[in-house]
Order: structure tokens, then sequence, then C-alpha cells
């Protein structure tokens, strides 16, 4: 196992960052969550941020936070797939291909909700009068996102990335190939 910085990484996959960072945009303006201030991507620790106001409820900081889960990994695998099908059905792809392929992986490589989401997911679970079915649901949540956050460390974003990239279109070429 290698390690490369995290810097060169984000600046190898910047759409992902973007495409992160609009999202947790989306969810803000979708759950009516006033925004305070957005970098989609820089060099530096974190390589993007949307600062919002606190949201009216518990369930909606949770879709704000989670929000790049759903849109990263639905885009990546979306727009991976015009490239991956001919890359896996004719072993061989064009340049365009190859680059539809690193444009979705890169965006589904960062759909993983960040340590920082996390914390902030966090705070608003334990927030007073929280009730117990957002607890339930929005803890284990957590969780598995500060678990995700230490399989970045073994490549865990990158596997994810891959999966959800190739998935999809390994089934459209079984089933109609």
């Amino acid at each position: 196992m290698f390690f490369i910085p995290g810097q060169l990484i984000a600046l190898a996959t910047f759409p992902g960052v973007i495409v992160h960072e609009m999202a947790h945009q989306l969810f803000c303006r979708l759950t009516r969550t006033a925004i305070l201030d957005v970098c989609y991507f820089r060099f530096g620790n974190p390589a993007g941020y949307v600062i919002h106001e606190t949201p009216l409820r518990v369930s909606q900081h949770l879709l704000i936070g989670l929000g790049p889960f759903f849109v990263n990994s639905f885009l990546g695998a979306l727009i991976a797939l015009p490239g991956v099908i001919p890359v896996l059905q004719f072993e061989a792809g064009t340049p365009m291909d190859y680059a539809f392929v690193w444009l979705g992986l890169s965006i589904a490589m960062h759909a993983f909700p960040s340590t920082g989401d996390a914390k902030s997911m966090w705070k608003a679970i334990k927030t007073p009068g929280t009730s117990v079915a957002i607890r339930l649901v929005g803890m284990p949540l957590v969780g598995a996102i500060y678990l995700g956050a230490l399989g970045s460390v073994v490549w865990l974003d990158l596997a994810y990335g891959v999966a959800l990239a190739f998935s999809l279109p390994t089934v459209l070429i079984s089933l109609f190939g």
C-alpha cells in the first residue's frame, strides 16, 4: 500500500469535490436552509465546503450531510456509463470513453460524507428534543461515515467509486450484451 497526499487526490479528482459541495448546496436549498458561504474547490483542507445556518429540523441536517452520497453516487454511475460500456464490451475505448470513466469515477469517489459532515450531523443528533427515531437512524449513519473516512486510508473511496462506475454497466452488458 502506498500513500498519496489528500491534496493530490483532490486535485486528480476535483470534479468529485465540486459535485460533493454542490450536493450539499442543493440539499440546503431543498430544505430551505440559508447558505452563508460556498467554496467548490481549493488547495487546502478541506478541499471544498458549504457553510450554512443550522437547519430547523435534525432530519434536514441529516439530509444536507448525506446529500453528496445520493448525488455523487447517482451522477458518478450515470456519467461513467457511456464510457465504461465500450471499455468493458470491446476491451478498448476512445479517449472520450476514458474521460467519461475518469469523470464518473472521480465524482463517485467523493460520495462519502466527510468527517466534518459527520461531526455536524452528530452535533445535531445530540441536541435536546431530537426524536428517538432520528437518533436510531442518525447514529449508525454517523458511525458509518466515520468508518468510511477511516476506510479511505486503505482506498475505500476508490473501491466504492470503481464498484459504482462499473457495476451498472456490467449488469446492463450481461442483460443486453
